[in-house]
């Protein structure tokens, strides 16, 4: 899952250099079939009938073999499957051929992106109390003359969208200053465009949660308007309470390089099924550099490779399907989403209407799991919005049948932070299940499903110990069990996402 404190990121500045066949597929006409309520009972009980079939031959401990060979393959290029790499280049051609073999149309999707090599990273309190604080260099931040800057601070509004929105500045406020502001809702460019917007000269962000500096993420190289740093929590709320005690003048000193590399997607879908009626599936198959990245994310990787193979077995290469499935693993997620966007950007208008629906795992065998399911209808009233409609039926199809196995789930935000984020921003219904990153487990989630309170969901996320010791069997298997539910149910019946 990508984290805006990730060391190294990226920018997409490409078009595809070899875009796969299958994004090019013409609509196929609708198959012979029964018409009206006879239709729609026959395609349910199809639906029901594969779901449940799907669920039994797709296991967690099947699926571990994919995991093993993920770590073989970062044990055997550096430790990492970063995008770029030959760890990821050798982790897509693993995913090809299995789905080759498997009876998919499988098909490489190359782009080009933009590495962020950081050369300064450095923020202190000039006044008036004098002090260094521990700073992340933005991601492709505009750099700061030799020796940083200096300034006066002045803090953005704090409210549900801190920072976010140009009434949270006032223009001779901030002419001139170093915006302070909080982390939170938008991403990083968009906060960094306001600040720049407002006058300000530098931008210092600080986290709203953990005891990290947050890393941000402009993206791409172009979207660099003004100096900028990330600061923990700790820090940042100090400057806010030293500010309104009177002035806060600080120094921002930092540079970034950006260095070229080339990646790729893998796209497989079935032969059969109405090319106009596609359930998309997706997981980032890339790593962080600092780790073979087992649980973030080889968990969601190897659960989708799991499901496709039985699906594909069980319908005779997907020839029997109502409606099309198209799995693909992303590149550059941890560089910024970058190939799931690169993917959506590529679609005509009419391949995206094609999509009626969009599933997304990452992360979802977290050792210190809790079963989350993205909150679809925004009941939970935090963060984001409701996804765009349907997604409410894919989080109530999703809770039904974790309910029904009895494991205890809850919402998770559409917070941007994984691959769903460009199908939710034009219009296709998204859901998914994730269990957890760097964020604490509560007393009742740890109270209804085990495991320590108050510690992260994933203690080693985005580090070297994310490795095989690093995964809950028990949620893998559990979450590979979500998978082919879905699968299974919308490869035949999309009726529920109109309910």
């Amino acid at each position: 899952m990508r984290a805006p404190r990730s060391r190294t990121t990226a920018a997409l500045v490409s078009a595809a250099v070899a875009a796969p066949l299958l994004l090019a597929a013409a609509p196929a006409g609708a198959q012979d079939a029964p018409r009206g309520a006879e239709r729609h009972s026959t395609q349910s009980a199809q639906a029901k009938k594969l779901a449940k079939k799907l669920v039994q031959k797709s296991t967690g401990k099947s699926a571990y073999r994919h995991l093993e060979k993920f770590q073989e393959i970062a044990d055997a290029n550096g430790g990492n499957r970063a995008a770029g790499t030959k760890g990821h280049k050798a982790s897509t051609k693993y995913v090809y051929d299995r789905l080759k073999k498997a009876g998919y149309k499988v098909s490489y999707q190359d782009f080009r992106f933009y590495e962020s090599k950081t050369l300064r990273e450095s923020a202190a309190v000039l006044s008036p109390d004098a002090r260094k604080l521990t700073a992340l260099a933005f991601d492709f931040s505009k750099a700061t003359p030799e020796g940083g800057i200096q300034a006066p601070l002045a803090a953005a509004r704090v409210d549900d969208t801190p920072g976010c929105e140009a009434d949270d500045y006032t223009s001779d406020t901030f002419t001139g200053k170093i915006a302070l502001v909080k982390r939170g809702t938008c991403t990083f460019a968009e906060k960094e465009a306001a600040a720049a917007k407002a006058g300000a000269i530098g931008l210092v962000l600080y986290n709203h949660s953990g005891d990290q500096p947050v890393k941000g993420n402009l993206e791409v190289p172009a979207n660099a308007h003004i100096p900028a740093v990330g600061i923990t929590k700790a820090e940042g709320e100090k400057l806010a309470a030293d500010l309104a005690k009177g002035e806060v003048k600080v120094s921002v000193d930092v540079a970034t390089e950006a260095v070229p590399h080339k990646t790729r997607n893998v796209v497989a879908e079935t032969r059969g099924g109405r090319a106009d009626r596609v359930v998309g599936l997706g997981a980032h198959l890339d790593s962080v550099p600092e780790g073979p990245g087992i649980n973030d994310n080889g968990s969601g990787s190897a659960g989708l490779i799991e499901v496709a193979e039985k699906l594909a077995k069980e319908t005779k290469g997907g020839k029997k399907l109502t409606n099309k499935v198209r799995f693909a693993w992303w590149s550059a997620e941890e560089l910024g989403l970058l190939g799931s966007d690169h993917y959506v950007k590529s679609l005509s208008a009419k391949q995206k209407k094609n999509i009626k629906l969009y599933l997304n795992f990452d992360m979802i065998a977290s050792p210190n799991a809790a079963e989350l399911v993205y909150d679809g209808d925004d009941s939970d009233k935090v963060g984001a919005g409701a996804g765009p409609a349907g997604s409410a039926q894919i989080e109530k199809l999703i809770n039904g049948f974790l309910d029904k196995k009895k494991v205890p789930h809850w919402g998770t935000d559409f917070d941007g932070r994984s691959d769903y984020g460009a199908f939710i921003a034009n219009g296709i219904p998204a859901g998914g299940t994730f269990t957890g990153a760097e964020g604490l487990k509560t007393e009742e989630q740890a109270a209804k499903a085990g495991g320590k309170a108050g510690q992260p969901y994933d203690p080693n996320y985005h580090g070297a110990g994310d490795d095989l010791k690093n995964i809950s069997r028990k949620a893998f298997a559990t979450n590979i069990d979500v998978i082919a539910h879905a699968v299974g149910t919308y490869a035949h019946d999309l009726s529920s996402l109109k309910k």
